[in-house]
């Protein structure tokens, strides 16, 4: 007579990044198509805010669609059964080694080192985004002031040309500081 006993292994990583999704203040969400007594065994160990277990593809599709229509939402999956809701959510992730289905679909795949690398990823993705409004912001109020400015020949056209080659290296130069951010 012998005896096997499998079980999923959580990550190492897992409870470092739930602490760091809890003080970015973002509700953690176990949504599995696994038992209800593993999903809460998991979530009781990790400290995950909401557990949705025994969901089928479909359901994890609904859940994620209605979570979404509320508020931006990051899923992060690896199985064939996580890729409708890994499409349908805000932004999916998944890991350089889950299923090939999961890593076609989802928008950001994490390499390497797991989920380690996803508060750096998420940093990231926050600072560029700032980033990016800046640039608008700073683009639109150039444009709104110079260019009537131009156009009434306050400024001759040599000037205007050179204040707009400086308007492109000032954005330039903020999209750069992104080399040098601490993101996480």
């Amino acid at each position: 007579m012998g005896w096997i006993d499998l079980a999923d292994e959580i990550r190492p990583e897992s409870v470092a990044l739930i602490q760091f999704l809890k003080q970015q203040q973002i509700t953690t969400i176990l949504l599995s198509g696994d038992r209800k007594a593993a999903c809460d065994s998991l979530a009781s160990q990790l400290k995950i805010d909401k557990v949705y277990s025994e969901q089928s593809p479909a359901q994890k599709l609904e859940i994620i669609g209605s979570l979404t229509a509320e508020s931006p939402t990051a899923m992060v999956g690896d199985g064939i059964n996580d890729a409708p809701a890994l499409a349908k959510a805000t932004i999916g992730i998944s890991l350089s080694d889950a299923s090939q289905i999961a890593v076609q679909t989802a928008e950001v795949v994490l390499m390497n080192h797991g989920l380690k690398n996803l508060p750096l990823a998420l940093g990231l993705g926050k600072h560029t985004y700032l980033t990016i409004q800046q640039n608008l912001f700073w683009a639109l109020i150039y444009n709104v002031a110079a260019i009537p400015i131009a156009a009434m020949g306050f400024l001759s056209p040599s000037f205007s040309a050179l204040a707009m080659g400086l308007s492109d290296v000032v954005l330039a130069i903020n999209s750069v500081r992104l080399n040098f951010k601490k993101v996480a």
